[in-house]
Parts: structure tokens; sequence; C-alpha cells
């Protein structure tokens, strides 16, 4: 069976990281121009994240194929329909992109889908063990991820195809965290995913303005928060959600493991959850 907690009465859970970013560029802003290749010496690690983000855009035709380029491609090569659509940013894990299923699925249900790409960063140790679901190696990655999410919002500004008023979060795992401490107020909603919210003082907490849309999905016997490990982040993100009557976790049945966006109830969830708070 599926849990929904819901929260009633707010609970204060403000920590310092997190990155406070504002969209100032004007609508009439020049689309920037690609770098003559990814790899050129003369970009600096976070420009790197950004222009070889994975972009994803919605089938031209009913049915058709999802359009899935790197950031660098869609510069040089807008897309043919300019009309700005509702635009997801979404945060993937400590590994990497992985195989970008949730990506074309979002784009397949109508929306802009931008990832950044925390690994083409030049020095990029992993935060995680992956082959034992254990975190926590190197944690100044969590200041790049925070770095990098701030440096996405900046630039998104500059692209005619995106919507920036009608943008939402969407973090996994690793980039769960970022996306539960972000503190700005640039998206509609956000959604955390395979994160509970809990840990040390450094991860812990909910910083998303009180009345943002917010959607935590985790599986009850999440492997990566549970055993010896694993101290002190059982649980999920509800209890950071008292006085966000805009906030609701989704707590999967066990068995559902870590990869939770793979779940068929949850992407169905996170589409739910877009369109019910999109612009109208």
């Amino acid at each position: 069976m599926q849990m929904w907690r819901f929260g009633l009465s707010r609970a204060a859970a403000a920590l310092v990281l997190g990155v406070t970013a504002i969209v100032t560029a004007s609508c009439g802003s020049r689309a920037p121009e690609a770098p003559a290749a990814t790899g050129d010496a003369q970009l600096s690690d976070i420009e790197r994240t950004w222009y070889d983000a994975v972009v994803a855009f919605p089938p031209a035709t009913l049915g058709g194929p999802v359009d899935i380029r790197r950031m660098h491609d869609v510069i040089a090569s807008p897309p043919v329909d300019p009309r700005p659509r509702t635009t997801v940013i979404y945060l993937h894990g400590c590994t990497g992109l992985g195989d970008l299923s949730v990506v074309k699925y979002l784009a397949a249900e109508g929306f802009v889908v931008i990832a950044p790409d925390s690994m083409a960063r030049k020095y990029r140790p992993l935060q995680c063990d992956a082959a034992t679901g254990r975190g926590g190696y190197n944690l100044f990655v969590y200041d790049f991820r925070a770095t990098e999410l701030a440096f996405a919002i900046h630039s998104v500004s500059r692209m005619p195809w995106a919507d920036v008023g009608d943008m939402f979060l969407i973090g996994g795992s690793e980039g769960g965290v970022t996306a539960a401490l972000y503190r700005g107020e640039a998206f509609r909603g956000r959604v955390i995913a395979a994160w509970t919210c809990h840990g040390a003082p450094l991860v812990a907490g909910l910083d998303a303005p009180p009345m943002e849309p917010v959607l935590s999905i985790v599986s009850a016997d999440d492997p990566w928060y549970s055993g010896r490990a694993a101290v002190g982040q059982a649980g999920d993100c509800g209890t950071y959600m008292p006085g966000r009557p805009n906030a609701r976790s989704l707590v999967l049945p066990s068995g559902e493991g870590h990869a939770v966006l793979n779940s068929r109830v949850a992407r169905q969830a996170i589409v739910d959850f877009i369109t019910l708070w999109r612009r109208p």
C-alpha cells in the first residue's frame, strides 16, 4: 500500500546549505552561443555542467519520439517549435545521469526537461559508493550540486524555449538533497525523490518556502537509509512538512528499493503533481 503524509502545522527547518538564485535576465535576452566543444579548455567546471546538460523536448507529433540532446547541441540548433513550455530541472543522483528513463518519460508527458551533468566537471569525485549503497565520502560535493543548480537557474532564463515562470525542480538521491535544501523561489514546485530529509546537519531538513508545493517520494525500506551505516537517515520528508499546506510525502511500500523514480506509481504521482501546480 502507499502511505501519504500531509503537512498541517509549521515547523522551522532552516539550514545553511542551499543557494538563493534569482532570475534577473529579461525575456528579450539573446540566447548564448554554444562553445566550440564541450571539451573546450576555456570552460569552467560549472559551465561544463550546463553545456553538457541533457535536454529532452516533447515529441513533435503525437506518439513521436522524444527529442533528446546535449545543451551545446540545442544552443547550436534550437528546437523547431520555440514556444516556452513547462520546464523541469532534474538533478541526478550520486553516480551520474544514468539511463535517462525518467527524463524521457517526463518529456513524453509534455514537459521540457533539463538535466545538468555534474560529472562533466574536470574534478568530480564521488560522494557515494554505489557498490555498498553508502555515501558521505566527499561532503563538498553537496556544495557543488547547490552551485550547479544556481547556475542552471541563471542560465535557463536565456533559453527562449524554457518557461522560467513555470519551472519545477526534481532531484533524486544526492540530487534530492539539493532539491530539499534549495532556499530560493524559482520553482512552482519541487519533487524530492529517494531522499528522507534526515541525517547529519549538513544535509537534513527542508528549506522550500512554506507555501511552495512539495512532493517527496521514498520507499519504506530504502536500503541506502537503513542499517547501522545510515545512522539517523531513516524516515521520510514528511517530518518537515507540518506548516506546509501544499507539501505531501509519498512512502512507497517495502521492496521498491532506492530507485523510486523507476516506479510507475512514483512517476504518475510526479506527473499529477506538475499538472496540478503548473501555470494555467
